[in-house]
């Protein structure tokens, strides 16, 4: 059994762990080290840990249901809270470091660019799951939380399409994503699993 010390570690040792890919993109591009193209470097890798995050989100129930281990449930608001932090400063390098907030430039690639289309279809849906994802505003909207938070899963599924319609050649590490996705998706068809608590199911 967990002593209360233990347990009172793992919530603030998971927060920096998540922190890690963040503190070495921005050591990266402090100390000029982020390869030959620093701004494709921080987009694609802030990009990626978008999509790793949401998929540690979606994995967070199956190992409950696996483990048997109902307190995982409490670190599941916060990897899905890294999943939008992580989507927000890839957007931003996008509409900072590549449009240079040109808005109408923006909104024609939204509507021209198929990968900019789901990609900005993945992040407006993720803006309410952030935006309620505390206990308060699950108690707020009761049984209505649980569907609202099911857009994880066509936000996961904008954001691997956004993946595979942005590379060109190497397709490797979208199929494994999406395979990982598809895996999470069969495993809920097959033994759906209802758990209520905070954070995304």
């Amino acid at each position: 059994m967990r002593s209360p010390t233990a347990a009172g570690w793992i919530k603030p040792a998971l927060f920096l762990l998540c922190l890690v890919p963040a503190i070495n993109l921005a050591h990266g591009a402090w100390t000029n080290t982020l390869e030959v193209n620093p701004l494709e470097t921080l987009t694609h890798s802030t990009g990626t840990w978008t999509l790793r995050f949401l998929l540690l989100t979606l994995l967070v129930t199956p190992l409950i249901r696996i483990m048997k281990a109902p307190v995982l449930l409490r670190y599941r608001r916060m990897l899905g809270l890294f999943a939008f932090f992580y989507v927000l400063i890839h957007l931003g390098t996008y509409l900072w470091f590549d449009k240079f907030f040109d808005w109408q430039e923006i909104w024609l690639d939204i509507q021209d660019r198929l990968f900019i289309t789901a990609g900005m279809t993945a992040f407006v849906l993720l803006v309410p799951l952030a935006l309620t994802s505390t206990r308060r505003a699950q108690r707020a909207l009761a049984n209505a939380w649980n569907r609202l938070h099911r857009l994880i899963y066509v936000a996961t599924t904008a954001g691997l399409l956004h993946y595979f319609w942005l590379v060109k050649a190497d397709y490797l590490e979208p199929i494994i994503y999406a395979s990982i996705f598809g895996a999470l998706m069969l495993a809920r068809i097959r033994r759906p699993i209802a758990v209520s608590a905070s954070g995304t199911s």
